[in-house]
């Protein structure tokens, strides 16, 4: 592409990865990031609330016909690994699984397509225009929803099981003797913050490679449509699938919460 003509590739590939920002230090806000998954939510929403309301018991349209296919998917998957009593599960899984699927879907539009409209638009050079289109290719994305689960993964081990249960699950397994309580902790709090570290980081790494890869392929020149377009075509299994992931485990990590036995 043009733009990838006028650097080299590596400046190319690094100028794609760099978010849109603005402040210093900790309160660096990443602009693209931020309104990506803010306008995709909406879309999300505004979706599922149109079809709700005109949902009709006869022959339905075809997005209607999609979103409850989405919906009874999310709901068999819901019932086959959560094992509590809780309304709030089917809801957030399928908040999680749409709204991962759609930021990842941005990974199909073409690496230069945006930059290129804000530059024709704004009257912007290219090489001064940074957009990140991906959510789930910034950490700090990944990193928020990950913590969303693992805050409410302790809450609801908390309130199922109260604090006195939360913490001898903590301290009492896998080894039973009183004097390897100190070691059961350090087990158990390890394995407890590996979960929101692993959901973020897996996420994460599959979305960023892919991007990542994407980029080089821009930059191979005549040949990237072919490259492209199978590697567009691999990713209709990878954008799915990892939304799926993160949904499902989301939903584990919430039914052990809630398992108090």
């Amino acid at each position: 592409m043009s733009a990838a003509a006028e650097l080299t590739s590596q400046e190319y590939i690094k100028h794609h990865l760099t978010n849109l920002t603005v402040g210093e230090g900790f309160w660096t806000w990443h602009l693209d990031t931020l309104g990506w998954s803010v306008f995709l939510g909406l879309v999300f929403l505004t979706i599922f609330r149109s079809v709700a309301k005109k949902a009709t018991t006869g022959v339905p349209g075809k997005l209607q016909c999609a979103v409850e296919l989405i919906v009874e998917f999310v709901g068999d998957s819901v019932k086959s690994t959560f094992h509590g009593s809780n309304p709030l599960i089917a809801p957030l899984a399928l908040t999680v699984f749409v709204w991962v699927l759609l930021m990842n879907a941005m990974d199909w539009v073409p690496v230069d397509l945006l930059p290129w409209l804000i530059s024709t638009v704004g009257g912007i050079e290219m090489s001064h225009v940074y957009m990140k289109p991906v959510p789930t290719t910034d950490p700090n994305m990944t990193f928020a929803l990950a913590l969303g689960v693992f805050i409410l993964t302790i809450y609801y081990s908390i309130k199922v099981k109260g604090v006195g249960g939360f913490i001898k699950e903590l301290t009492t397994q896998p080894f039973g003797h009183w004097s390897l309580y100190p070691v059961n902790f350090i087990l158990e709090m390890v394995t407890l913050l590996a979960r929101p570290l692993s959901l973020a980081l897996r996420l994460f790494g599959n979305l960023y490679a892919g991007e990542l890869i994407f980029l080089l392929i821009a930059t191979i020149g005549l040949f990237q449509l072919p490259v492209h377009f199978l590697w567009a075509a691999f990713h209709l299994l990878i954008i799915p699938l990892q939304a799926f992931i993160f949904m499902m485990l989301t939903i584990v990590y919430l039914s052990l919460a809630h398992e108090d036995h």
